[in-house]
């Protein structure tokens, strides 16, 4: 498990909101409400993270109170921006009322989640279980080939 100490080289403190940025993962304090406004802002801030190829964004949602239509539409189009450039966003620290309206509206099947930062950051880092059997598969059909030759 990786520490919070271990990822966030950096610290800024933006609009109320935190982002930690270090070994190029990118953690975002989402605001406790998010309206359009506030969502409209907060796409804004993230955008500068989002310009590279294979964004890393892990969304700390443990100040969450209210998870609306409105914040699962902003998840769902920063999701939409990483994934052009073959990035990917997980979300951490969800409360159960947020997590209950991420199930009601389907949103939950689009996202990884975890309980910490810590645990979302080291995702990035890991193979997803079907890649690693895929490789072990592709690495034995290999072996018999040539072994068959």
């Amino acid at each position: 498990m990786v520490s919070f100490g271990q990822y966030a080289a950096t610290t800024l403190r933006q609009n109320g909101g935190m982002t930690f940025q270090g070994c190029g993962v990118v953690v975002k304090q989402v605001p406790e409400t998010v309206n359009k406004k506030c969502g409209r802002r907060f796409f804004n801030e993230l955008e500068s993270c989002m310009n590279i190829d294979h964004p890393s964004i892990v969304f700390d949602c443990s100040r969450v109170r209210q998870m609306d239509k409105a914040a699962v539409y902003l998840l769902l189009c920063c999701l939409e921006e990483a994934m052009k450039r073959n990035g990917d966003v997980k979300l951490a620290g969800i409360p159960s009322g947020a997590r209950t309206q991420l199930e009601l509206t389907g949103a939950h099947r689009l996202f990884e989640m975890f309980d910490t930062d810590a645990e979302a950051v080291s995702s990035f880092r890991q193979l997803p279980p079907r890649a690693v059997s895929n490789r072990f598969e592709t690495g034995s059909l290999l072996r018999s080939s040539v072994n068959a030759a």
